[in-house]
């Protein structure tokens, strides 16, 4: 039957096959769960027609998180085609490739605040219209990486966004933890994504990561997708407000063994 069988989600963030949030939505769908995707723009929505397709889904709403009336927008939408919702996997984030190489401290004012805004404060946006629809409860799990601890060339402010949007997590775990609903975000390892080809020296990160993580090997999009599937549903009933790593091994390592 699936342990996620007559469970409603929205995915928000999937940008291709090899997408993180595409992982997780495959595996939640083998496990039974109704899908609604969103898209921002045309280019985007051409890339996710045919992947929601072959998991049968034909639930796609257009939200930019930039404009708070589309926000509101979509929660209406499902509000109004299935009344409640089970759980919410955010995984959007932006931020100006030109500003993710060399230094943060050459960050500019408005590209700061973009970034905060679409990969952090949306989070807390979509909480706010999902939770009144999770009336038995639910899970909600957004995206993070590493960078939001450690200091990464070329993360830059987008490692700022992260360590707030961590933050946020706790935050509204302990708002929402009364509701019965659960928030935590997942911090996956480098590997080949959309995001991943826009920050400068992805390729030495995937090559390092490989070498020093502690398995000695880097992630795959299947590993990612078993550990969403764990937090969005009931098998992660008594965990909120955490950040799960699904790295290998890799944040626990301090000095490489050889350098």
């Amino acid at each position: 039957m699936g342990i996620l069988k007559g469970k409603k989600g929205i995915v928000m963030g999937v940008a291709n096959s090899r997408s993180i949030a595409w992982g997780i939505a495959r595996k939640l769908a083998e496990q039974g769960a109704d899908l609604c995707f969103t898209y921002q723009g045309e280019s985007l929505l051409k890339r996710i027609e045919p992947l929601a397709q072959s998991i049968n889904s034909n639930f796609i709403l257009e939200c930019d998180v930039l404009n708070n009336h589309s926000i509101k927008n979509t929660f209406d939408n499902i509000k109004n085609k299935w009344e409640s919702l089970d759980f919410v996997l955010h995984s959007i984030a932006f931020s100006d490739k030109n500003e993710l190489k060399g230094k943060y401290i050459d960050s500019t004012r408005e590209n700061f605040s973009k970034t905060m805004l679409i990969s952090c404060f949306s989070f807390t946006e979509v909480a706010k219209e999902a939770y009144p629809l999770m009336n038995n409860g639910g899970s909600m799990v957004t995206l993070t990486y590493d960078g939001s601890q450690r200091a990464v060339p070329n993360y830059n402010v987008m490692g700022v966004a992260k360590a707030a949007l961590e933050s946020s997590v706790r935050y509204l775990a302990a708002d929402l933890g009364e509701y019965g609903i659960r928030v935590n975000s997942l911090s996956a390892g480098v590997m080949k994504t959309l995001a991943m080809a826009g920050i400068s020296g992805g390729k030495n990160m995937m090559k390092w990561s490989e070498k020093n993580s502690l398995m000695k090997r880097n992630i795959t999009l299947d590993e990612i997708g078993n550990s969403g599937l764990y937090l969005l549903s009931d098998l992660s009933s008594g965990v909120t407000g955490e950040t799960h790593y699904v790295d290998c091994g890799y944040n626990k390592v301090g000095v490489p063994k050889e350098i």
